[in-house]
């Protein structure tokens, strides 16, 4: 027996077409590096993006090419997302924040033949442009300067493209976008993105239990759109016809807060370093903004520790957590209550809150301890690993990567997580960043985000040092708030949750604790600042840094 289906395969030009058929009057609002905001509609978007791929076509772009953006999130951004992808060429963002040697490495190894760039991002072109592949280049959002003789006005190309609309044939197995990972350790690995597992993405993503996008909601990508697509974000939004607001490169505080209130904004995405600005906004001046009353945040790529989620609940704003990766497209779970837990006791319910969450609908969850056995008890930690249709089966070009993925296909994402029996996922910490103490595992992500429920931290980050008798101990790195606390205050305050076997055995305050392009914590950077020291040297630093408190 066979089923009586149409076979129509899954193309985000599908999202395109609904979205100027249906809501050709809802917004596009880019704020511009100015300040000021540019804003056009889906039916000007829709005809945009056709307009750029016809003039991809005209320029000898082949299905299958490549195609780089080095730009900020605006509205030029969305049009490549999807003007791109309907000529048949493959949408490959670049991260500005990156050195000019790993772009020139990533643009290289994608063999990228378009470039798509903003203005004010010519300097960092100018880094690593001899040294990449492109053939074109395209500057888009220009303010005035003269063209490099390399260039084209991006606005001029569309001016010239033709006007009917440019369709190549696609299957739903054909690429659509490419990302590639951070690349904290060795060369960045590239994850090609296909029509199917996009749109399935998009549609797990939209579900009440997972983001819980519509019509009426208005969507702000603070995850730069160079950032794993904005976390997916604005093809979701686009399916479902929501308007977008797009903030640019200014991502201070005052300047989210006035877009979220300005907009009136009901989801936001970022990662927690961008909230926890926005938070301490919101304390120092309650009252201020006026944000919609069904404003929620969802907040991944790092812990978002309790202590965040509850002061967000104090102005009206809701976190949801989640997480996920690059291999993911890239969102795994998100932390939606079961209804059991949303009626259980205050605690438990921020217990459950701070955890990763449930699995969207598309994606296969297993713990794996290191007897290779898996469990889903909520108490044996292993290796998390993941399955699905939007999971990648393998790196762009990297054999050499092939480790990533278990002979029984499943991909292993370096993430120590636990799973409760029922269902939700806490990660524990990276497999790089767990603290190996007497042959006992402590998780630097607890304690990192118990730190940050202490009033007097701003930021806290945890890191294994090695020890001459226990092989490794934690060290607490944390940006104070002023007046600093104590650093006895900080492990009495640890004390309270965890054994005294986990507390750090130093530690000292700091300015600033570095963070990667995508802001997360750079805990590489702090073991090779501290983990050359002997413990007798940092614990000297801590009684230094006391005794000068202690002098005012």
């Amino acid at each position: 027996m066979r089923a009586t289906m149409m076979e129509e395969p899954l193309l985000i030009h599908r999202f395109l077409e609904r979205a100027g058929r249906l809501f050709p009057e809802v917004e596009v609002v880019s704020r511009r590096p100015d300040g000021s905001l540019h804003r056009h509609r889906y039916g000007e978007f829709f005809a945009r993006a056709h307009r750029l791929a016809a003039g991809l076509a005209a320029g000898g772009l082949d299905k299958g090419d490549r195609v780089a953006t080095l730009l900020w999130n605006h509205h030029v951004h969305l049009e490549a997302y999807f003007g791109i992808p309907i000529r048949g060429g493959v949408v490959h963002t670049l991260n500005p924040r990156l050195a000019a040697e790993e772009l020139a490495y990533i643009a290289d190894h994608a063999q990228d033949r378009v470039l798509i760039v903003d203005e004010v991002l010519l300097s960092v072109l100018e880094g690593f442009r001899e040294r990449a592949p492109f053939s074109r280049i395209l500057v888009a959002n220009r303010q005035g300067q003269a063209l490099p003789a390399w260039a084209e006005c991006y606005e001029e190309v569309l001016a010239r493209a033709p006007q009917e609309l440019v369709y190549s044939p696609a299957g739903e197995e054909d690429p659509v976008g490419m990302c590639y990972t951070s690349g904290t350790t060795g060369h960045p690995k590239g994850v090609v993105y296909s029509h199917r597992s996009t749109v399935l993405h998009a549609l797990a993503s939209a579900l009440p239990d997972s983001v819980g996008l519509s019509h009426r909601d208005t969507v702000m990508p603070v995850v730069p759109m160079f950032h794993v697509n904005a976390w997916g974000l604005p093809y979701a939004a686009v399916m479902v016809g929501a308007k977008l607001v797009f903030p640019g490169p200014r991502l201070d505080a005052s300047s989210l807060l006035e877009l979220l209130e300005g907009e009136q904004v009901t989801v936001a995405a970022g990662v927690p370093t961008v909230w926890l600005r926005v938070l301490e906004a919101l304390d120092a001046e309650p009252g201020r903004w006026r944000l919609h009353p069904e404003l929620r945040l969802i907040v991944g790529g790092s812990a978002a520790p309790e202590a965040m989620i509850r002061g967000f609940d104090r102005h009206g704003v809701t976190v949801i957590h989640a997480w996920g990766m690059t291999e993911m497209s890239p969102l795994g779970t998100l932390c939606r209550l079961k209804r059991e837990h949303q009626q259980a006791d205050e605690d438990t319910r921020y217990r459950y809150r701070a955890m990763q969450g449930l699995p969207m609908p598309v994606v296969d969850m297993r713990i794996v301890d290191e007897k290779g056995e898996v469990g889903w008890d909520g108490r044996s930690m292993g290796e998390l690993q993941v399955r699905g249709p939007c999971v990648a089966r393998a790196y762009y070009k990297r054999p050499d990567a092939a480790d990533a993925f278990t002979a029984d296909g499943w991909f292993r994402t370096g993430d120590v997580a636990v799973i409760t029996p029922e269902g939700y996922m806490k990660i524990a910490d990276r497999t790089k960043d767990l603290v190996k103490s007497g042959g006992e595992w402590i998780s630097s992500v607890d304690l990192e985000n118990a730190l940050m429920g202490h009033p007097q931290v701003a930021e806290a980050a945890v890191v294994a040092v090695p020890h001459p008798r226990w092989e490794e101990r934690p060290l607490a790195v944390v940006v104070p708030r002023d007046p600093p606390p104590g650093v006895e205050e900080l492990r009495a305050h640890l004390a309270a949750r965890f054994p005294k076997w986990w507390l750090p055995d130093a530690i000292l305050f700091v300015e600033e604790i570095p963070k990667s392009s995508t802001g997360k914590f750079l805990k590489r950077a702090l073991r090779e600042r501290f983990g050359r020291a002997s413990w007798e040297e940092l614990k000297a630093q801590e009684e230094e840094q006391q005794r000068r408190a202690e002098a005012g």
